[in-house]
Order: structure tokens, then sequence, then C-alpha cells
């Protein structure tokens, strides 16, 4: 069933502690954690990880999250210390934006 399928996916992060928070707090994660370097988290659909890194590279794939209220993600990004590096813009089927972690890790939120 899951033979080809990605399994997991894994962040650097520069503080574990404050990326865990920022993850809980916007977006609700779960986490496990396996020493002060590293945590796993699941979101209720996909697991992975963030390990302790002294320097977090932008770039690489982009890892995109869907939200039904586009906005308040937005809001709660700001609030948990993200930065919005792409402010929202329509797409056809949608819309989204692109905010960094407090490490510095790119991701996006979208919404219909």
């Amino acid at each position: 069933m899951n033979d080809r399928r990605i399994d997991y996916i894994e962040f650097p992060a520069a503080d574990v502690a404050r990326t865990k928070a920022f993850y809980a707090g916007v977006f609700g994660w779960k986490f496990t954690d396996y020493g002060p370097d590293y945590t796993s988290f699941e979101d209720g659909r996909l697991s992975g990880g963030f390990a302790k890194t002294d320097g977090v590279t932008r770039g690489g794939p982009l890892v995109v999250i869907y939200a039904a209220d586009l906005a308040a993600i937005e809001a709660a990004v700001r609030a948990s210390g993200g930065a919005i590096v792409k402010e929202t813009f329509s797409f056809p089927g949608g819309r989204r934006f692109h905010f960094t972690d407090p490490s510095g890790n790119e991701l996006a939120v979208w919404s219909e």
C-alpha cells in the first residue's frame, strides 16, 4: 500500500524547540522527541521530523500545506515568528503564500 509513496519528510532545524512550538501553534502538529536534537511530527496524514543543524539553506523541493482558511493560517504564521516570503497570490485552482519557519525552511500554504 505504501510502496513508492512518500513516507516521511525531514527538515533541518536551527532550534528544534522553537521549530516545534511554531508548527504546533500554527498547524496543530503533534511531536515525539528523540533526544534534544531530533523530533518527529505527525500532521494527521504525513509524518516527518526536524533534525538539529547549524544552518538551513533554502531551496530544494517545496512542501505545500493545505488550509481551509488561508488568511487565518497566514496570521498564525506571522504571530508565531514565521516570515512571509511570497505574499498571497492566485493561481488556477486557488491561492497560496510562501513562508519561512524560525529555522529558515521555506514552505507554502494553499487554499481553493
